[in-house]
């Protein structure tokens, strides 16, 4: 990744992370650059793993998905090969939207989006109660989006010295 991104990077990164259907041109006018050097930004940008990829944001209650769940996972050990299998677990599984292998009380914070209990229930014997190395879990039903998203924050205050 580049160490230092200048003005010009982070206005590009703001401006797409509101709406990557922006065309170059107006991206350009933007920030006052051509639309070839937009065009060359973004691609090293992207070919330096900075914008990982482009994607849409789907309403999940329009498709089905009614139902938010946090989940704290506690494993029996830690071993690597133990964790690997976890970790490949979760990956693998497309309605966990987040997970954060953490530090504290559990060793992993799982969110999901299920279509009702029933649909988390069946995961959960499938994803925990038939797992010998889950020690235990905790479930923390959503009752209201308060926020949610994954824009980064970029400011020009926050620049890499």
């Amino acid at each position: 990744m580049p160490s230092k991104l200048d003005s010009y990077d982070r206005l590009l990164l703001a401006a797409i992370q509101e709406d990557a259907r922006l065309p170059q041109s107006e991206l350009g006018a933007r920030a006052n650059l051509s639309t070839a050097a937009v065009n060359r930004r973004l691609r090293l940008l992207a070919k330096d793993g900075v914008i990982k990829h482009y994607t849409a944001c789907i309403n999940p209650k329009a498709v089905g998905y009614d139902l938010t769940i946090v989940v704290e996972v506690k494993m029996e050990s830690e071993r690597a090969d133990l964790l690997d299998e976890m970790r490949r677990s979760f990956e693998a599984c497309p309605q966990i939207q987040q997970c954060y292998y953490v530090a504290g009380e559990c060793d992993f914070v799982l969110i999901f989006l299920v279509r009702d209990m029933e649909q988390y229930i069946a995961l959960t014997r499938c994803l925990f109660h038939g797992n010998n190395n889950v020690k235990a879990f905790k479930t923390l039903v959503v009752m209201d989006q308060i926020k949610t998203g994954m824009s980064v924050p970029i400011d020009e205050s926050d620049k890499a010295t």
